[in-house]
Formats: structure tokens, sequence, C-alpha cells
């Protein structure tokens, strides 16, 4: 197995293969190191334990782009390890980057790696997004075989996730029919009931899929039931 092959595995312990079901591996889109929370944790005054160790030994890709996005990526995060059901070795959610190919979410990086693989935009015309998104793209389709589904857990509304992955997994990409319509901040919330729920999304091919709809009807709350003293 070259270096490339194993990036692609998880650092985390593996549950067990499900027996008869759907293989099932996610790809997440990135938070945008751009904003106010990425400036927040990237500052050279930051206190917080995460930032800590953003500087020191790496923390986890997925815990940091959690924090940076908040509620949707927390939500993607949180789905992917609930509803993945990768073959053995191979990372159930996996993290695109701008610059630095497909990564674990539990990947430990530091600051000057973070500032790396985003440092530029995601932007498929440009060959240093595309080419390792790609590269890691083949690499995978070639780990998980045929019978395994790619879930995009991102946008489909502009080419950038879209089109290169398209071009590698065919009509195994696919993608929540629910999140047509729906804004970030909705689609975290829905990931994140389903978790509560146990009840995963429906996918749809992205070769079939709207690329645009309506806005969905708000969130009900969930109904809590508080347990007597």
């Amino acid at each position: 197995m070259d270096e490339r092959r194993a990036s692609l595995s998880t650092n985390r312990e593996t549950r067990g293969l499900l027996p008869s079901a759907q293989l099932r591996v996610f790809l997440l889109s990135p938070a945008n190191i751009n904003g106010v929370r990425a400036r927040m944790i990237m500052r050279d005054d930051a206190g917080s334990e995460l930032a800590h160790r953003l500087r020191a030994e790496g923390a986890p890709l997925g815990d940091l782009f959690s924090f940076i996005s908040g509620l949707y990526f927390r939500g993607k995060l949180a789905y992917a390890r609930a509803f993945s059901n990768a073959p053995p070795g191979v990372s159930g959610s996996l993290v695109i980057t701008a610059c630095g190919g497909l990564m674990p979410s539990d990947t430990l990086v530091t600051l000057e790696h973070l500032r790396r693989i985003s440092a530029i935009d995601v932007d498929p015309r440009d060959e240093r997004y595309r080419v390792p998104l790609l590269h890691d793209a083949q690499l995978l389709s070639s780990l998980v075989g045929t019978d395994c589904e790619i879930v995009l857990l991102g946008s489909i509304a502009t080419p950038k996730y879209a089109e290169p992955l398209v071009e590698i997994f065919g009509e195994r990409l696919v993608f929540p029919i629910e999140f047509t319509g729906r804004g970030d901040m909705s689609r975290g919330g829905l990931m994140l009931r389903c978790v509560e729920t146990g009840m995963p999304l429906t996918y749809v091919r992205v070769l079939e899929a709207a690329r645009r709809g309506r806005r969905p009807p708000k969130l009900t709350p969930l109904t809590r039931v508080r347990s007597g003293l």
C-alpha cells in the first residue's frame, strides 16, 4: 500500500462490516477557512484547547472543520460516522480539501498543514484542486470496489464537487435528495436529527438529481420526553 492509499485509511477503530448492508463511504465538502471562526482559531493568541492542539501535535481535521463551519459540518461528520459502512481499513468519512485531495476526517493536521491544504479556492478548473482530488478518488474507487456507494455530503448546485467526482465514480456517486432546496444550516440540523432518530436520508444518483429545487418547509422540533425524578 503506497503513501496515498494509506492516507485514505482510518485512524479510528473501525466497526465491523454490517452483514448484507450496502457498502457506503461519505465524502464531506470542506469548511471555508476564510471565515470569522477560522480566523479565530488560527490567530496567534488563540487560547482554546483545540487551537493549542492545532499548533502542537495536530488536531483532527473533522473537529477543526466542525468548529470552523459550525452546524453544517458538525452534522455532516456525525451523520457520516453514524451511517457509513466502509470496507475494512477504509475511512467511512473522507473530507474533500481545496488542494490536498481526500483526507479521512480523523487525520491529525497542524496549523501549517491546514493552511497548505486550504491555500486555494475550490475550483474544478484549477489543477491544484482537481488533480489531487481525481487521484485520490481513483484510489478510493479501487479500494472499495464497484459495489460501494459514494455519498456526497455537499452541494451539487455548482460543479465544484460533483463534476470531478462523477468523472471517477459515475453512477456510484449519490446525494441526499432531502438536501435539495435547503440551506447549509437546515442541512446540518437535518443530519443531526437523522443521527438522533437512527433514520438515514434517501440517496439519488448525482447524474440524475435535480441540481436546484424549491425550499422545503422548516424542520419541526423533535418531541423530547422528559424523564421524571
